[in-house]
């Protein structure tokens, strides 16, 4: 209508508008006719509606989601709900897309139960959002039980149209355990690769990065892992005060930013390697980490510490089980 008000003939409005002349000529009647009002959709013939969405809504919310025992399962499918609600389950699908509804997803969450959770909270943030001056903050922790898997034949490689395809079956060599430092400022990591992880490892690893952080203020970001706390370890930082360790609330080590670069070296180095012993692990491990200390760029922690908290603790209601 509006490229007719411009004078525009219909074939020329036609070809602007992808469609065909015939089409221009009775929406421009329909216009005459009606004006604005008759150019909205007009009653179409066929069957009318049967189903309330919001029956099917409903039916798929009802008791938290959950079918009825009856039915001995615990969420419902498109066609389950269909044939308890006797339509097709085409429609079920179809207004669970309308409405985002998933039934078939589940997701997982834990709230911390330390009684120091807001302080640590504050600190680790603390450190990442306001680092203290000249010092160099490190996110230290495990990645415990890395597996060597040899693969029972050589890998297919990427084909148009086909994935890299690798056997389903695998030989398991043995298992290392990575030791990461992420330097929170700059992305670097310093790793080193041990076939255990107690205290012993762990101290070994503490002077590693205290020899590639000579003569600086250290604050090292780690979890609660027992290891972490020995009397060893903490004999060994009381003679070396320039190292400090801050240590994540109990079931928060994801305020650690090396698990992070953890998910990265997974997806990227190890989860499709192969591997024929443990000594070729590691030195993949080390070639990613060489790279990847080339190219580096810190990570940006976008949460402050009272948004943090804010959704860290478990909201109080009349069903809340202490």
């Amino acid at each position: 209508m509006l490229l007719a008000a411009e004078g525009l003939p219909n074939a020329e409005i036609a070809r602007r508008t992808g469609t065909s002349r015939p089409t221009v000529v009775d929406w421009r009647a329909r216009y005459d006719t009606g004006g604005v009002r008759a150019l909205e959709d007009l009653p179409r013939s066929g069957r009318p509606v049967e189903i309330d969405e919001i029956d099917v809504v409903v039916a798929t919310l009802a008791d938290a989601g959950r079918p009825p025992a009856r039915l001995g399962v615990t969420h419902w499918s498109a066609r389950l709900l269909a044939a308890e609600l006797k339509i097709s389950f085409a429609t079920v699908a179809r207004i669970w897309r309308k409405w985002n509804l998933q039934p078939w997803r589940t997701e997982t969450f834990k709230f911390s139960t330390d009684p120091e959770l807001d302080a640590k909270i504050r600190d680790v943030v603390g450190l990442y959002l306001d680092p203290p001056e000249k010092a160099v903050v490190l996110c230290v922790d495990e990645k415990s039980q890395v597996q060597a898997l040899d693969r029972t034949a050589p890998i297919l490689p990427v084909m148009p149209g086909l994935p890299e395809r690798a056997t389903h079956d695998y030989v398991r060599h043995a298992t290392t355990t990575l030791f990461a430092a992420l330097e929170v400022a700059t992305g670097r990591v310093e790793q080193t690769c041990l076939p255990r992880h107690r205290h012993q490892e762990f101290l070994r690893f503490l002077k590693q990065v205290a020899k590639a952080y000579p003569r600086v203020e250290l604050h090292l970001v780690c979890d609660n892992y027992a290891t972490h706390k020995h009397p060893v370890v903490k004999a060994w930082l009381a003679r070396n005060p320039r190292i400090t360790l801050h240590f994540t609330p109990t079931s928060g080590s994801w305020l650690n930013m090396v698990e992070i670069f953890f998910g990265i070296i997974t997806r990227q180095a190890i989860r499709r390697g192969t591997f024929g012993s443990v000594r070729e692990l590691v030195e993949a491990i080390a070639a990613f980490i060489d790279g990847w200390n080339e190219r580096c760029q810190p990570f940006a922690w976008a949460k402050d510490a009272d948004t943090i908290i804010a959704k860290a603790h478990r909201k109080s209601t009349s069903d809340t089980r202490r």
